[in-house]
C-alpha cells in the first residue's frame, strides 16, 4: 500500500478534521447566540413545531437546554486537545506526546513477557510429548493456536477446503513432534504443478483422475481407471509409483480417502489440470507462513504440542507428580 501514498493525504485528513472542529465550534456559537422564546397557543400550550411520531408525540418550540450546548462545547475542546496531544491530523504531525501504535503496542509486548516469559520458559524445557499430557500447557497452546491458526484450520482445528485437518492422523509433512514444530515455525509452501502438459489430453487426464480414485476404492470407471496407470507415471515422481505420497516433498498419499481440494473426478481433473499452490489458487491458499518470528519459540512450542495432541492423546506422556515441598 506504500506505493499509492502521497503526501496529499496527509493534508486531506489534516484539512478535514480542522475545518470539521472549527465548523462544529461556529455552529455552537451561531446557535448559542440566538433566542428562542417559548411560544403559546390559543389555548396556553406552548407551541409545537408540527412535527408528531407516533400518533402523539410532539416536538416543542423550545430552547436547546444550556446543559446540552454546554457538552457540545466540551466535545469540540476535548477535540482541539486531542489533535494536539496525539498524530491525529496525518503522518506529518506526531502530537506533543509523540505517542504511536508501534511503541505502545512494544510497550505492552514488553510487559506481557515480563509478566508470562518465566511461564514459557519453563514450558519450553519439557518435551512436547510431556507437554500434551499437561492441562495446563494444552489450554496454553489452544488460545495461541485460536489467536492464529484457526483463520485457516478452523476453531477445531478439522481444517476446510484447501487446509489440512490437525486433529486426525494423515500428514502432508509429516506428524512427529519435530516436523509439526518445522511446519509451525517455518511455515510450508507446497506447489503441485499442472500436469495436463505430461499427462495428456483432457480424456487422459479424466483416466488418471479415476485411476487416482481407484487407489482408495473409491468410486472410479475402472475402464478409463486401467488406461490411466500408465499416465500416472508422470505423477509418481512425486507421489510415488503407489500413490502413498512422499512427506518430504509435502506430496499427499493418493491410497487414502482425505482429500485436501476434494475427491471427485472434476476435482482432480482440475488439480491435475490447474495445479494447486498460491500461483494457481486464491493467494497464500497452499501457502502455510512461518510464525516463528511472530510467536517465538516457547508459544511455537506450545501451540506444536496442542496440535499432536489432538491425534496423539493416547501417546502423550503423563507429565510428573509434582513434588511436595518439605514440611517445615
Amino acid at each position: 500500500m506504500s506505493d499509492f501514498y502521497s503526501i496529499f493525504w496527509d493534508y486531506y485528513v489534516a484539512i478535514i478534521s480542522i475545518v470539521s472542529v472549527l465548523g462544529c465550534a461556529v455552529f455552537l456559537w451561531m446557535q448559542g447566540r440566538r433566542t428562542v422564546k417559548v411560544q403559546l397557543n390559543a389555548q396556553g400550550e406552548p407551541q409545537t413545531t408540527g412535527h408528531v411520531w407516533d400518533g402523539d408525540l410532539q416536538e416543542f418550540h423550545n430552547p436547546m437546554p444550556r446543559w446540552w450546548i454546554l457538552l457540545f462545547y466540551i466535545t469540540v475542546f476535548f477535540s482541539v486537545l486531542y489533535l494536539i496531544l496525539y498524530p491525529g491530523l496525518g503522518t506529518q504531525w506526531k502530537g506533543v506526546l509523540n505517542w504511536s501504535q508501534t511503541d505502545q503496542y512494544q510497550i505492552e509486548v514488553k510487559a506481557a513477557d515480563a509478566k508470562f516469559g518465566p511461564i514459557f520458559a519453563a514450558f519450553l524445557k519439557e518435551p512436547i510429548e510431556q507437554l500434551a499430557a499437561n492441562p495446563k500447557a494444552i489450554q496454553m497452546g489452544e488460545r495461541i493456536f485460536q489467536s492464529n491458526c484457526s483463520q485457516c484450520h478452523g476453531s477445531d482445528a478439522r481444517g476446510g477446503r484447501g487446509f489440512p485437518n490437525l486433529a486426525d492422523n494423515d500428514w502432508l509433512y509429516g506428524g512427529t513432534p519435530e516436523a509439526i514444530k518445522t511446519s509451525v515455525a517455518n511455515g510450508r509452501n507446497g506447489v503441485m504443478p499442472p500436469m495436463a502438459a505430461a499427462v495428456g489430453d483432457r480424456e487422459a487426464v479424466i483416466d488418471v483422475a479415476n485411476y487416482v480414485l481407484s487407489l482408495s476404492n473409491s468410486t472410479h470407471d475402472s475402464v478409463r481407471a486401467a488406461r490411466g496407470k500408465e499416465k500416472f507415471v508422470a505423477c509418481a515422481a512425486c507421489h510415488g509409483a503407489d500413490g502413498k505420497g512422499n512427506q518430504t516433498l509435502g506430496a499427499p498419499n493418493l491410497t487414502d480417502k482425505i482429500w485436501l481440494y476434494g475427491g471427485t473426478v472434476d476435482a482432480i481433473v482440475q488439480t491435475v489440470t490447474n495445479g494447486r499452490g498460491s500461483s494457481t489458487m486464491a493467494p497464500g491458499l497452499s501457502a502455510m507462513p512461518a510464525w516463528q518470528g511472530t510467536l517465538g519459540d516457547a508459544q511455537v512450542h506450545l501451540v506444536t504440542a496442542y496440535v499432536w495432541s489432538l491425534s496423539n492423546k493416547a501417546g502423550a506422556s503423563p507429565a510428573p507428580a509434582a513434588v511436595p515441598a518439605p514440611a517445615k
